[in-house]
This record gives C-alpha cells, structure tokens and sequence, in this order.
C-alpha cells in the first residue's frame, strides 16, 4: 500500500507552552508533502520528523491567526537559503498574499523560487487542489475569523491484475490498461472475459480531514462522513463549555460527537489549550462519546 501518512508538527493553540508547538501538520501521500498550518517552529519539527523539504511544495493554511501562520515567512526563508528552485503554492484567504507579500520583499528579496499563493474562499466547500492522485476541497468552518478546514481524500486506483489470468488467456500488454480500468476481453475467437475474472478490486480510497479551528459545527457532517481519520480541535474540556463558545473553538467532547454522528473511523484531537498540562483529561471525555480516539502529540506519525 503506498504511503498516506499524517505527521504531527504542533498540537497547541495560540498561547506558546514548553510542551506543544503551534499548529501544523505533514501528510506524506505517495511521498508528495503537503503542509496544514506553519504555526512557528514548524520547520523545526521538519527537521525533527526528518520529513525532506525538497518534497514540500504546497502549504494549505485555514485562517490567519498567528498560530497557524507565524512560521511562514521563516520557513520561506530557509527554502530561499537552501537554493530552492521548485514553486512552493501556498493555498489560503486572500488576505495572506497582500499581508505576506511585504514580509517577503523585505526579507527575502531575490528568492531562487516563485511563491504562489492560490486564494480560498473560506465560507465555501470547494475544489481547491487536485493531482493524479489526491483531491483536496476545503471544509467551512465556524471561526472568529474566516476560516476553513481540509479533505484530503485519495482518487480510486485501478483494479489489480491477476497475472496467472492474464497468462491463461494469453491477453496482450496492450489491453492490460484497459482492463485494469474496468474492460472486460475479448478474445480472439469472440468470448468475453468478464473484467471480474481478470482482476481484484484495489482497496477503497483513504480520507484525512482537518477541522480546526471551530465551534462546535455538524454542517461539516456530512462532507467528512466516514473518513479513515480525522483531526478535530478539542482546545477545551467540557468544564469550560462557555469560554469554547466565547472563543468559537470546541469542547473534547463536541469533538467527539462529531466523529460519533459522522461515523468517522477514528477521531485525533489537537490544537489544545495551554491551560492543561495534562491532556487526558480531554482524552477520556472523548471516549465516553466515541472510543477509537487518540491525542495529537509532537513528531506523532500516523499512517492512514
């Protein structure tokens, strides 16, 4: 199975602690880097996870809060001193362009690479990235600013050949494509070989959505139903139910029955506040609503 891989760089929310970096994530898909968020240190942690740079040439940010962004420029920077020559497209509010643009001409002037930036609508479910393998559509989410989350979801792959089938039929290399995308075969003599004889179903497509940050929200219900994992804020615990509402951000909890009512298949929780020193407070009010959970922690590496 190729890689689809989630890499946690920072877990925490806007207040800095000594024990969570501000948010971003890696997916490795088919050894393609796409960023979430570059909160600062997150090319630091980069280096921690031994995640190539080189491989990184999209960054998808999902409102302008400083925690999600403040590792831009920096980040930018060193792929100008490192003599990047690949396009690096940064995927985000339009207002990041003019905000960053000024950034950039003043410190990093005569970079060996173009910044393309690719605005988003962030009120919209939309298409916003699409590869020979992936699709990427933005997610709406309910912020203090504009802001939305992520679905990455892997294209169908061709069915799999079953070689000792193709042999006894004798079938030649240039009709394999078409059989792999669902053909059935004729033969020679006119009998046709159902394509189910011919080969094996690949296996279903993976899903990673990133919701974060939000108040409580099931609009995003059913664009997320059933994905193989999603990453949902949990920045309080039920206890400061209020203050979440205050703030637009969600409870453990909430998180929880959003991945119960979209029957996802298993929930991460992140972006915590700087409150809690210990997390498992969040942990365990999550499971008594939904048990296949996990938290968020630095240099975390999941497989999809």
């Amino acid at each position: 199975m190729e890689k689809f891989e989630v890499n946690i760089l920072g877990c925490g929310s806007a207040l800095p602690t000594t024990r969570h970096f501000a948010s971003s994530q890696i997916l490795n898909i088919r050894e393609k880097l796409f960023m979430i968020d570059c909160g600062e240190g997150a090319q630091m942690q980069m280096r921690k996870s031994k995640l190539k740079f080189s491989r990184l040439n999209h960054i998808f940010i999902s409102h302008l809060h400083g925690d999600h962004c403040f590792g831009l420029p920096g980040l930018i920077s060193t792929f100008g001193m490192l003599n990047r020559t690949a396009e690096l497209h940064i995927h985000a509010h339009a207002d990041l362009e003019t905000l960053l643009t000024t950034q950039l001409n003043y410190f990093c002037k005569n970079l060996p690479y173009k910044v393309i930036f690719h605005a988003i609508d962030p009120s919209k479910e939309a298409l916003i990235y699409e590869d020979r393998s992936i699709t990427v559509h933005s997610i709406p989410l309910r912020h203090r600013i504009p802001c939305c989350g992520f679905l990455f979801a892997e294209k169908p792959r061709p069915n799999h050949i079953l070689r000792e089938m193709i042999d006894f039929y004798q079938i030649p290399i240039y009709e394999l494509n078409k059989i792999k995308n669902g053909a059935d075969y004729t033969t020679p003599q006119g009998e046709i070989i159902p394509n189910n004889r011919l080969t094996s179903p690949s296996l279903s497509p993976r899903r990673y959505a990133y919701c974060s940050d939000t108040i409580y929200k099931e609009d995003i219900i059913p664009q997320i139903h059933g994905v193989d994992l999603l990453f949902h804020e949990a920045t309080f615990a039920d206890s400061e139910l209020s203050r979440a509402k205050e703030t637009f951000h969600t409870t453990a909890r909430q998180a929880a029955e959003i991945a119960r009512k979209a029957e996802v298949k298993q929930l991460m929780l992140g972006h915590f506040s700087a409150r809690y020193e210990d997390e498992t407070i969040l942990l365990k009010e999550a499971s008594e609503i939904f048990l296949k959970c996990t938290l968020a922690k630095e240099n975390l590496s999941i497989n999809i």
